[in-house]
């Protein structure tokens, strides 16, 4: 999914600039849509998002044997699993240049011994690596502040962010009018009715339970809202409650829509964008949000705040409160014009700093100083 989504177009950009990209993932659905996106060849070693120590073991020794066998000059990790195993492959089979991307910490919404085991984790990672690139400056200020490790080995590309944003896919004027109209059938578009949009993992920690129970309260009040919900449940790994999730599929007014390719259009006909999450990186959803030109009501956490600023370019609350998210979707409901000049703000300041290519070109940029 990383490979298909949020690194998409990065590894065939890295390919034709000079460098002979691998690819290795674990198998997954979206595997065909990597093969037809990337020009580089890709791997598949099976790995796991879950603890799972036999298995694991297993993948880092078939990562050792490939990596023994390739001999590569960088090795480059993202998402947990795999920066764990692929640091600490590398490390063992002496490759100079070991660099994980931190897109983003479970350990931020854990406790007891689960928070205990994924401090380790991280710790291992970043002493395996030779380089830890968070993707977000306030992320980088969490990890030194809680000594994961050194401030000689932290680097943030650019302003931030793990691979930039596509401006020609996310720009409302090249939608297709047809897909739109689409998008407008596939779930009883009202012109009449307010919509807020949430895009992400229908899990815990992205703050749904908040959004469902806040929604449910403005909806009786304002009977014209309605919220999308765009995104697939991950029951194994991060459950939403029964109750919760009876309520997404019996609500009239809530539409789950499962994963699509059709993100911007879902954009485009919603009214204000909303993301509750407890945790982030450097959210690639909000870029593409204000690319959209999009409203913006996000939670008080890092990486959300590196890219919207309170009253300026969007409404920020305090996460996990939902008195606090009221206040928010009540202010935005009231003062639709200042959200659309806000929203206007973020858009310029997305489009000239986040620009997939620009933060493409401040990574190559980064490679080759390692290299030399």
């Amino acid at each position: 999914m990383a490979l298909a989504y949020p690194l998409s177009g990065q590894p065939s950009f890295m390919h034709k600039n000079g460098f002979d990209v691998i690819m290795i993932s674990a198998n997954g659905k979206e595997l065909p849509k990597v093969l037809s996106n990337e020009i580089c060849p890709h791997i598949v070693i099976p790995m796991t998002r879950r603890i799972t120590p036999w298995q694991d073991l297993w993948s880092l020794f078939r990562l050792i044997k490939f990596i023994k066998k390739e001999k590569p000059d960088i090795v480059h990790t993202e998402t947990p699993k795999a920066g764990l195993l692929g640091m600490l492959a590398s490390r063992i089979c002496n490759v100079n240049i070991r660099i994980h991307t931190v897109a983003g910490l479970p350990l931020m919404v854990e406790n007891g011994f689960k928070l205990w085991l994924l401090k380790l984790v991280e710790k291992i990672t970043y002493a395996a690596a030779t380089n830890v690139w968070p993707n977000s400056y306030s992320l980088k200020e969490f990890i030194l502040k809680h000594n994961f490790t050194s401030s000689q080995k932290i680097h943030v590309i650019g302003k931030g962010s793990s691979n930039g944003i596509n401006t020609e896919r996310f720009n409302v004027e090249h939608l297709n009018p047809e897909v739109l109209e689409e998008v407008k059938k596939s779930f009883c578009y009202d012109g009449n009715c307010l919509y807020f949009l949430f895009v992400g993992r229908m899990v815990f920690d992205k703050g749904i339970i908040e959004l469902v129970n806040t929604f449910i309260k403005l909806q009786n009040i304002h009977s014209n809202l309605r919220l999308i919900l765009l995104g697939n449940y991950e029951k194994l790994l991060d459950p939403l409650p029964e109750k919760i999730e009876s309520e997404i599929k019996t609500n009239p007014y809530i539409i789950h829509i499962n994963w699509t390719n059709h993100v911007e259009y879902y954009m485009a006909v919603s009214d204000y964008f909303i993301f509750p999450s407890y945790r982030e990186g450097f959210p690639n959803v909000l870029l593409e949000a204000a690319a959209m030109q999009l409203p913006i009501i996000c939670s008080n956490i890092a990486g959300n705040i590196d890219i919207v600023t309170n009253d300026k370019t969007g409404v920020i609350f305090e996460s996990q409160n939902e008195n606090s998210l009221e206040e928010a979707m009540i202010k935005s409901m009231q003062t639709p014009q200042k959200s659309i000049q806000m929203a206007s703000c973020l858009h310029k300041l997305v489009t000239n700093s986040f620009e997939r290519e620009i933060f493409w070109k401040s990574m190559l940029l980064e490679y080759r100083n390692l290299i030399n």
